[in-house]
């Protein structure tokens, strides 16, 4: 008896792979549909965009058999759809967001930006691969189906996770009840290698500040005060400069860490990844990932100064940057943000004024991978991948969805995945989405929701 349904088990496979290996070129016409629309969620891009990404990716649940609405709560639009499984069944929370990060300069890319264009194995565009083919993988998995998923389905795609999340607790308190779940699969993150799928155990979190540096009420002439009288962008360099010792670590006292797993990731893996330049040595200390998973990090992200083509020979009054630092993902972001503050407060150079603004923050997060979800999740990316087994990661980045939902619903199992791979080049110019590895991606989502539907919940969400 064994023997026999092990060979259903096989043969329910293999024609659910087929079936999504019949879908992929429809899948690939919708997906590229979707990137074309630029929908840049930052306040200074034309936000008619992201609405019309919200209404495509609408009418997409729409033909795939799920009650639709656009809720917006303060913030971008957010699309929710909702198909009941079978009595019984548990209920699937699929998640990605619809909204795009900016596009850099045109001159950065080797193809049109928001045009996709396939070159070798991969597709070219912003937002083809972060987060867009996130939404189409829901969108194949449930159309290998034939629209009844045997679980019950709800997408929640969000409208502004590029840019923090800010309504995404109000959406949780006005329509958490539409949201409840058994299990979350987030199809926001990477997998390990081409090749090799993951999931993501663990997130950084993360704290966004703004620094200003006051040296003077107004700007001097550099011939006649220089020398004596300090500078706001010269006192700015020098704040920045304490927020790293000498070997690259971050100098901010009382921040968290911790090791990461120990997986095979060379110094030649970081530069071939990140396409780190001969002679550039990688920074900190410690192991490779612990260093980009559970450690904390500091980056600049912006500066506010005058450009070398305009600037006059003048002492400039104040210098104003813009931080983004990542967390252990056991940080408390607002333990870590008052740290920040006291460092740099008191590293004023000169007396100088320097006032620190937060901007947005999010909790990092730490999944316990065990259980029956995780057993399927982790059955479901082996056949996919045609028996290479899934590998626990860590990231060192943040999707602040993830620490809301878990708050909210603390029972829901969450999977976090995605359709990334380290040559995606998420947020830089030349994002891509590798076509074979989406593919297997779209049939691990499908196999994933029939295997749930045998995990023994029983669909009742007591709050």
């Amino acid at each position: 008896m064994e023997h026999l349904a092990a060979d259903a088990d096989a043969d329910r496979t293999a024609d659910l792979t087929a079936r999504v290996r019949d879908l992929m070129t429809g899948v690939r016409s919708d997906l590229e549909a979707l990137t074309r629309i630029p929908s840049v969620s930052l306040d200074s891009f034309d936000q008619r965009h992201v609405d019309d990404s919200a209404q495509a990716t609408a009418d997409l649940l729409r033909a795939e058999g799920l009650d639709v609405r656009i809720v917006r709560e303060g913030g971008r639009p957010a699309v929710i759809g909702h198909r009941d499984g079978p009595p019984g069944s548990p209920t699937v929370l699929l998640y990605a967001h619809h909204d795009v990060q900016p596009p850099g300069a045109q001159e950065d890319w080797d193809t049109p930006v928001f045009e996709p264009t396939q070159v070798g194995e991969r597709l070219y565009a912003r937002g083809v691969a972060d987060d867009k083919a996130g939404i189409m993988a829901h969108v194949a998995a449930l159309r290998a189906h034939g629209g009844r998923p045997p679980v019950g389905v709800t997408v929640f795609v969000e409208g502004e996770e590029e840019v923090g999340s800010d309504s995404l607790p109000t959406i949780l308190q006005q329509h958490g009840e539409s949201l409840r779940c058994d299990a979350i699969v987030l199809a926001d993150s990477h997998n390990w290698k081409i090749g090799v799928p993951a999931l993501t155990t663990t997130l950084r979190g993360m704290v966004r500040v703004v620094v200003e540096v006051r040296a003077l009420e107004h700007g001097l002439h550099s011939g006649l005060y220089g020398g004596v009288v300090p500078d706001g962008l010269t006192a700015l360099c020098r704040l920045l400069a304490t927020l790293h010792d000498e070997a690259g670590d971050v100098a901010v006292p009382g921040l968290r860490t911790s090791e990461a797993a120990d997986l095979d990731f060379t110094e030649e893996d970081l530069r071939a990844d990140a396409g780190l330049p001969e002679g550039v040595r990688p920074i900190g200390t410690g192991s490779l990932l612990s260093r980009m998973w559970t450690r904390p990090s500091l980056t600049v992200i912006g500066i506010d100064a005058p450009s070398v083509d305009t600037a006059a020979n003048l002492l400039t009054p104040v210098g104003r940057a813009k931080l983004s630092m990542r967390l252990h993902p056991e940080e408390d972001p607002a333990t870590a943000a008052e740290a920040l503050r006291t460092h740099l407060l008191e590293h004023a150079p000169w007396g100088c004024r320097v006032d620190v603004e937060v901007v947005d923050d999010g909790a990092g997060f730490a999944a316990d991978a065990r259980g029956p979800v995780y057993d399927v999740a982790r059955s479901a990316f082996r056949d996919a991948w045609d028996g290479v087994d899934a590998v626990d990661i860590g990231v060192g980045g943040s999707i602040p969805f993830v620490a809301a939902f878990a708050e909210r619903f603390p029972d829901a199992a969450i999977l976090v995945t995605g359709v990334e791979d380290p040559d995606t080049r998420a947020h830089a110019a030349n994002e891509s989405l590798h076509l074979g590895e989406f593919e297997r991606v779209c049939v691990a989502e499908a196999l994933l929701l029939e295997r749930l539907a045998a995990t023994g919940h029983d669909g009742d969400h007591d709050e």
